[in-house]
């Protein structure tokens, strides 16, 4: 093997797609409906709080594992949320963001050779996830326009080498919420064959239209097989500060702490002193949060439909993922070059959310986390573009 030559790991999965579509839509100067990150301010009591924590010298490293102050607000938010009792000093660990978060805990549970079950479409990062790992993924599909899946077929991806299950809700890309049902039947198959669950739960706070986002850590029996994840970013409107956290029993806490240490020593002190004070808001403010994020839903969805796009109705996360296929779509990534180049709106092709890419080749992402203007000013775009 030539020094210059990469690993066996590397060679396996590519860059992200979702950052390159963010690089391309800076190329064209297109509206970046691509990637999932705001472009309004975060709560002002927040930024306050991070600007007073760098005025008081909170400078140097925090805890490896994560601030007390930090720690002991997620410990009250599960308890006063979901009714979980998390301890504090053996319980959490603060990372450099959720997907810090999930690859730490995979890395401490999964051993080469074991298989890892993930739901697609899936977030692009739990493919390299498992490779990295040295784990086999066993995807089982979700299907539109529910993106229900077939218990049977899930039953079936479980096996003896099965070590855990990774669980995304609510949903990047779908917009999916996994009902309570849906949790019991992932919880059956996790207790009879001993899986660890891997619940990204970023946007816990983002649901819409009554739903009801559940841990399934707060299911029977499954608190000690399962790590919930987290994290500020899109909750606060803060993606570029890096700050999530994993919660589990104090066995896989131990493992992923050992992990998180050595991949980046810790999340960033005064930022975390910053996420003390964003749990400390108000419930009015999760209820605007998730309001706001409604009208986005809707005036996209409308805008979206009325261009040719087929949509299914997201009931969490602030993504539509659209079928483009009445529009003469059949090379998803062509399009979405297109798109950016010409029409100057960015999106993300489907296929990167699949394990075989033309599952996903009429297929598009739109993130509605922008502000109101901003995404007029893209249906516009769009509406012209794709009516020449």
């Amino acid at each position: 093997m030539s020094v210059l030559e990469l690993s066996f790991k590397a060679r396996r999965f590519t860059e992200s797609v979702i950052r390159e579509m963010t690089r391309l839509c800076r190329i064209h100067d297109a509206i970046n409906l691509a990637q999932g990150f705001p472009d309004f301010p975060a709560p002002a009591e927040v930024k306050e709080a991070a600007r007073r924590a760098i005025a008081d010298d909170v400078n140097q490293y925090a805890i490896t594992w994560g601030s007390p102050s930090l720690r002991s607000a997620l410990a009250d938010t599960y308890a006063r949320r979901y009714g979980m009792s998390v301890d504090p000093a053996r319980e959490i660990t603060v990372t450099c963001g959720s997907t810090e978060a999930m690859i730490a805990s995979i890395l401490a549970v999964v051993d080469p050779g074991d298989e890892l079950v993930v739901f697609e479409p899936f977030y692009e990062n739990y493919g390299p996830d498992a490779i990295l790992a040295g784990a086999t993924p066993r995807f089982v599909p979700l299907r539109p326009p529910e993106w229900t899946f077939d218990p049977a077929e899930l039953a079936a991806a479980f096996n003896e080498k099965t070590r855990g299950i990774v669980l995304n809700t609510p949903n990047n890309p779908t917009g999916k919420v996994y009902s309570r049902e849906e949790l019991e039947a992932i919880a059956d198959l996790c207790r009879k064959w001993d899986v660890v669950v891997f619940s990204d739960e970023i946007y816990e706070h983002i649901v819409y239209d009554g739903v009801e986002h559940v841990p399934i850590a707060t299911l029977p029996g499954m608190a000690d097989r399962t790590v919930t994840i987290s994290a500020l970013s899109k909750t606060y409107s803060v993606t570029g500060w890096r700050v999530g956290w994993a919660v589990a029993c104090p066995t896989l806490t131990s493992g992923i702490r050992k992990v998180h240490d050595f991949l980046t020593v810790g999340a960033p002190a005064p930022l975390q002193e910053a996420g003390a004070a964003a749990l400390a808001l108000p419930e009015t403010y999760y209820r605007e949060l998730a309001d706001a994020y409604r009208a986005r839903r809707d005036l996209v969805l409308r805008g979206l439909e009325d261009i040719g796009f087929e949509c299914t109705v997201p009931s969490g996360a602030y993504y539509i993922l659209a079928e483009a296929k009445g529009l003469g779509v059949s090379d998803d990534v062509a399009f979405a070059r297109r798109l950016v180049e010409e029409v100057h709106v960015g999106c993300v092709p489907g296929s990167s959310f699949f394990s075989e890419p033309d599952r996903g080749r009429s297929l598009v992402r739109f993130s509605f986390c922008k502000r109101e203007e901003t995404l007029r000013e893209a249906l516009r775009r769009l509406e012209e573009g794709l009516a020449n």
